[in-house]
């Protein structure tokens, strides 16, 4: 039988770009091996992956797509809570994953059953099939190992962690104050605090972690997990550093929407062509992150004030209360959202993208010379890659408490300061991009991510630190097979 290797990831679709890189990844190890990709769709989201699912069948036969058949939500589930929601359809989801691994498995010898983090309500499917489990962690070690050490906190106290207000710490990882926790587990009254919970208890219990970072990164986090710090009471399992993979999708594949129409990516890069070398400073806020009109327009003048060069990537705020995109939005219309003659003021030295951008491109562009980032983790290795300091304002999921490490740990970033609301004014958006592009601190941050740029080429070449990692992951599956 042909030897096969399945892949969940959950719905967003940046967690589906990053599933596909490792399916690349290990066909590059194993080139005749079969992948198999489950793909679980919001019923409440339009599907924007579609053309993106189709130019990578057409490209790679080796990557097969199951479709899972939509699920029915409860009229009245939240549809304002992104958490909740994701965690509610890949549970709905579990009896279509059972049956679409029992029929993969009657033709294919699957080696492993590889699930996103949020996808662990499938662990059981897994175990019941004797297939063994893993996880591909699609942020860093460092909040791997938050997650290992989640029932130790909640054990230690009865309190949320919203309401702590001090500093916790976790094995492997700077001091992070408790409001810097990931969103989803700030309010231990919250449903999915509770499923983060359970969760976590689960990733000890795994065949093994896959996670898209490398060694000389995060040494300290790597470390800590695994002397078996993270976990007190029990075993930790093996874990595997195979990054850094980068998606680099181009726009005609349709995995990011494109609300500008199809010139605006090439338009872009024409801009970015006749710009100074390292005079732009880029700023992109991810696929799900949203900005209310006054605080784009607070942007728009810090950006004015700092007289930097800049490329901006600008959606419409959020509607119906939500804090992310959980839906296509419509074009911004810039006239409105933006301040009065703010387009023509600043032409000679900046550019206004709507909705989306070529980010991998961009960043790799001679004409960038800075960040401004949400602090997604696929953002921050595309960053490192390219050698791009960043100025770190989260804004949801675990991106708080990526800025700790960014800021902290790796020193690859400056700190945008938010008020207690998350607002963030002109004064401080101008400082921070001037800080970034002219100031002595920016230049540190500079050198310290060109060097990292360096190291995580070292990591990815032949016998480098992940390629090493790759090759025990699959020594294991032999092993578990023999």
């Amino acid at each position: 039988m042909v030897e096969a290797v399945v892949l969940y990831p959950s719905p967003p679709i940046g967690h589906l770009l990053a599933m596909v890189e490792l399916g690349k990844l290990l066909l590059s190890h194993q080139p005749s091996l079969s992948i198999h990709i489950l793909i679980a769709t919001p019923p409440y989201q339009a599907d924007s992956t579609a053309p993106y699912i189709a130019a990578v069948s057409s490209t790679i036969p080796s990557i097969v797509f199951h479709k899972l058949p939509k699920v029915t939500l409860l009229p009245s589930t939240d549809i304002t809570h992104h958490e909740f929601l994701t965690f509610e359809v890949l549970r709905l989801s579990n009896p279509n994953v059972h049956e679409t691994l029992l029929s993969i498995s009657k033709d294919y010898k699957v080696h492993a059953f590889i699930m996103d983090f949020f996808c662990i309500v499938a662990f059981k499917v897994a175990v019941d099939l004797s297939i063994s489990p893993f996880f591909f962690y699609t942020s860093g070690v460092a909040t791997l190992s938050s997650l290992f050490y989640l029932p130790t906190l909640h054990n230690n106290t009865t309190k949320s962690f919203k309401e702590l207000n001090l500093l916790l710490n976790i094995p492997g990882v700077p001091p992070v104050p408790s409001a810097d926790m990931p969103k989803p587990v700030l309010d231990r009254n919250d449903q999915v605090y509770h499923i983060f919970i359970n969760n976590s208890m689960y990733l000890p219990k795994s065949a093994g972690i896959i996670i898209n970072s490398f060694e000389s990164l995060e040494p300290r986090a790597i470390k800590a997990i695994r002397d078996g710090l993270c976990v007190p009471h029990g075993p930790t399992p093996p874990l595997y550093c195979i990054g850094p993979l980068i998606a680099d999708v181009d726009r005609r594949s349709g995995a990011r929407s494109n609300a500008a129409g199809e010139g605006a990516p090439d338009d872009c890069l024409m801009w970015l062509d006749k710009q100074p070398s390292k005079s732009v400073v880029f700023l992109c806020f991810g696929s799900l992150g949203l900005f209310s009109a006054q605080q784009l327009k607070e942007i728009a003048e810090g950006l004015e004030r700092s007289e930097q060069r800049f490329l901006w990537v600008v959606r419409n705020p959020p509607s119906e209360n939500l804090s992310v995109a959980i839906k296509e939005p419509s074009e911004p219309d810039m006239n409105t959202l933006l301040p009065m003659g703010f387009l023509e003021r600043t032409k000679e030295r900046g550019k206004v993208v709507k909705s989306w951008a070529p980010q991998v491109a961009v960043l790799n562009h001679d004409s960038i010379g800075g960040f401004v980032t949400h602090c997604g983790w696929n953002s921050v290795l595309e960053s490192v890659c390219a050698g791009i300091p960043m100025v770190a304002w989260p804004l949801y999921a675990e991106q708080r408490f990526n800025r700790v490490l960014l800021v902290e740990e790796m020193k690859i970033a400056l700190r945008m300061v938010e008020s207690e609301t998350g607002f963030v004014d002109s004064s401080e958006v101008e400082k921070r991009v001037r800080e970034l592009m002219e100031w002595e601190q920016g230049k540190l941050v500079r050198e310290r991510t060109v060097a990292m740029k360096h190291a995580a080429k070292v990591a990815m070449s032949e016998g480098g630190s992940s390629r090493l990692a790759l090759a025990k992951l699959f020594e294991s599956w032999k092993k578990n097979n023999t």
